[in-house]
């Protein structure tokens, strides 16, 4: 059975960008509560004519030019969004076309925000199992399309991103174990509706409108901090590791109030963990390729460094994996 390795990363963030002082100008917030709250100083926009499938392009081209690879090596791609440019075709599809990769096979999917380390191994099933060689994860959202700018408890949250990393067969160490899991009966506390009409959501929603991300915000911030500690623990007690064994943590960035408590549960201290969410916001699925990109860049992990990768995200869902670069 071959291992599977990230051997290539990308990131793509808009240049438009909403800063705290915007937002306090179409919204009763303010710049203080909202770092207090958050720890979010801006959030980048895509442009009105710039959509999912536009940045998850541009990730996936800087992840095969950082692999060395050519589209048409890639197997397969999978691309994670919920903020798709089409019911169909797939957002995959859309990328697979743009950028030639003619051999592969793409699927959309949806795990919310763990959807990038639920991609990855994705990805290790089907390369250990012999299947491909080469899988492109793709997680890209334009969050700013749905999120209810009347709404101060969400509206301060959300900027746009995409990340994605090209999954190779390899003999080197990679991906060494996992967690993931889901808890269907916090399903309501994260939604945006498609065709359901639903009443009760619609009166929920400032805006009126179905489509825009309606949080329970105390709901999810008690899943999230438990299931990100958690599900990192089994992973590394499968991969029969410690944090002591850990370069750096790189969690899905929602808030940092999550973070914060998650990493205190874990038992380690900040400086093992990269924060991109004052910069960034909260970017669904690509917080997690954005920030390792990050990490990479600056020296904070390095080739044969050993990390965990850890989100949680709607449905409810979350994902944990213990990989070494």
């Amino acid at each position: 059975m071959a291992n599977a390795r990230i051997s290539g990363l990308g990131a793509y963030v808009p240049e438009k960008v909403y800063d705290n002082a915007y937002m306090e100008s179409i919204v009763d917030t303010s710049d203080e509560w909202i770092i207090r709250r958050t720890g979010i100083e801006k959030r980048h926009i895509s442009a009105d004519d710039e959509y999912t499938t536009d940045m998850g392009t541009k990730a996936a081209e800087a992840a095969l030019k950082d692999a060395g690879i050519s589209a048409e090596e890639i197997d397969m791609i999978i691309f994670a969004t919920v903020t798709p440019d089409y019911f169909t075709p797939s957002c995959a599809c859309v990328v697979q076309g743009r950028i030639g990769a003619k051999n592969a096979m793409a699927i959309d999917y949806n795990a919310a925000c763990s959807s990038f380390v639920v991609g990855l191994i994705m990805a290790q099933q089907f390369i250990s199992s012999g299947a491909y060689k080469n899988v492109l994860v793709i997680s890209a959202d334009a969050l700013s399309k749905a999120t209810d700018y009347k709404d101060r408890a969400t509206c301060v949250l959300f900027g746009d991103a995409a990340g994605a990393a090209v999954v190779t067969a390899t003999d080197e160490p990679g991906i060494i174990s996992f967690d993931m899991g889901a808890d269907g009966t916090g399903a309501g506390s994260i939604t945006s509706l498609a065709f359901r009409n639903d009443t009760e959501e619609l009166e929920k929603r400032i805006g009126g409108k179905k489509e825009t991300i309606w949080m329970a915000g105390q709901a999810v911030m008690k899943f999230a901090v438990k299931a990100m500690a958690d599900s990192s623990q089994r992973a590394l007690d499968k991969a029969g590791l410690t944090y002591d064994d850990i370069a750096l943590v790189v969690p899905h960035q929602a808030n940092y109030r999550i973070v914060d408590s998650a990493i205190k549960r874990m038992g380690i201290s900040e400086d093992k963990v990269i924060l991109t969410i004052q910069k960034y916001g909260n970017t669904s699925a690509s917080c997690i390729p954005v920030a390792l990109c990050e990490a990479v860049e600056t020296g904070k992990v390095k080739k044969g460094d050993k990390i965990v990768l850890v989100g949680f995200g709607g449905g409810l869902t979350y994902a944990a994996c213990v990989l070494q670069m």
